[in-house]
This record gives structure tokens, sequence and C-alpha cells, in this order.
């Protein structure tokens, strides 16, 4: 009921995780006026060469999109930063249904099968309670009426931290720490791999290297953010 929903926000006044603004009663956790000055790339629309660049030369991608640019100390590093550290993995969800509505609206859909979220490796998913990536995953599901599997494959290797790491180094750090757990989950498919932020790409690129190599039709990578 209406009434109750102002009575409850008057009582406990919610705010949006992007401004810390109030919510008004209709909004769920962020506002409309942050909603419609999100810092959208329209990758889906128009391929932005900076993006899939990441991948040339490397591994072969069928798409390669991202939904929002990333700046330091911008709304959308901070949207991400409670998805990832601030036990808010609702914000993903939330996240992945605003770029699905936009992904649905160029049938997207139709370029692929499944969605699969970066796996994180079992001792950083015990310490975080959930993996980002597939709240985003989930959010993308929903709003475009694909199956999205988090059990098809596993993070076997726990990885040093990347950040200052050379291009090389990280792609060292990351070899062959992912399996494939359910073959037939992914045997023949069209497959978007799922995470935040696209950084240098290495982690998904050796996802996505064992992903074919294991059976899959082909690839796209989707993700929130981009960093430059």
């Amino acid at each position: 009921m209406n009434w109750f929903k102002h009575l409850l926000d008057i009582i406990y006044p919610r705010s949006c995780e992007a401004c810390e603004e109030s919510l008004l009663g209709g909004e769920h956790l962020i506002c409309v006026k942050c909603i419609i000055d999100l810092p959208r790339t329209n990758s889906h629309i128009d391929a932005i060469e900076s993006i899939s660049k990441r991948f040339w030369g490397k591994i072969p991608i069928a798409n390669t999109i991202t939904y929002l640019k990333f700046s330091k100390k911008g709304k959308v590093q901070k949207l991400l930063h409670k998805l990832k550290y601030r036990n808010k993995p609702e914000v993903g969800v939330f996240l992945g249904k605003l770029y699905g509505i936009d992904l649905k609206s160029v049938a997207f859909e139709k370029k692929i099968d499944l969605l699969i979220g970066v796996p994180l490796h079992p001792t950083k998913l015990r310490q975080r309670g959930y993996n980002q990536a597939d709240c985003i995953a989930e959010g993308l599901s929903m709003a475009l009426e694909i199956p999205f599997e988090t059990s098809a494959v596993n993070r076997i290797i726990h990885t040093d931290s990347q950040t200052k790491k050379s291009r090389y180094e990280r792609f060292q750090n990351v070899e062959n720490i992912f399996e494939v757990k359910d073959m037939e989950k992914i045997k023949d498919k069209r497959i978007a791999i799922v995470d935040d932020v696209l950084t240098t790409g290495s982690t998904i690129e050796s996802l996505a290297a064992m992903l074919l190599n294991e059976g899959c039709k082909d690839i796209s990578v989707i993700t929130i953010a981009t960093a430059e």
C-alpha cells in the first residue's frame, strides 16, 4: 500500500546509493535523477574501439560491451565500491537489470545463450559472502530473460592482487586458474562473461580461453564499467 510505504520512508528514510539523497516512495536503491545522469557508454549501439581492442590479437571475442564510464570518486565508483565491499549485492542486481533493459532494446539477448559471472575463489567467496559478478549476471538475466549459471565453472587458484603488476605479469597471474565443472552446461553455447569492471582484461581473457577450449560456441564480454 502506497501510504504504508510513505510512512516507512518517514520512519526509516532510505537514501540513494549513488548520491545519498533521500529516495522517494517509488524509487529503489538509486534515485531517478542519478539513473538519468549515469555516464553510459552506449557501446551496445556503437562499438568502442578502446574497449574491444583489449582482446585484439589475444582471443576471439564476439562482443565487448560495458554499461558505464568509470571515473575516480564518481558515482559509478561509489556504486561499485558498495557492491564489492559494503555488503550491497542488491546494487549489482539492480545495475544488471538497468543495463539489461538497455540491451533488450537492441535485442542483444539474441546474440547470447548463457550468462556466466567471473567466478571467485571459494576463499574470497566465503569472505565476501557473494560474488558481485553473479549479482550483475542475475540482474541481466531478469531483464534479458536468458539464463545465468553459477556452477558450470570454478576458480581453482586464488591469485594475488593485479593492481601493481605489468600486463605480462597479470596474464601469468591468472593463467590456468579456472576449470569447467559441468561441460554440458557450456557446450555449443554462446556465452557472455559478466564482471563489474573491465581493466586489462587478463582474468576475462583466461576464462574465455578455457571456455572456448572446452567447447563453447563463442564468447562475449559484458561489464558494468570500464577503467581507462
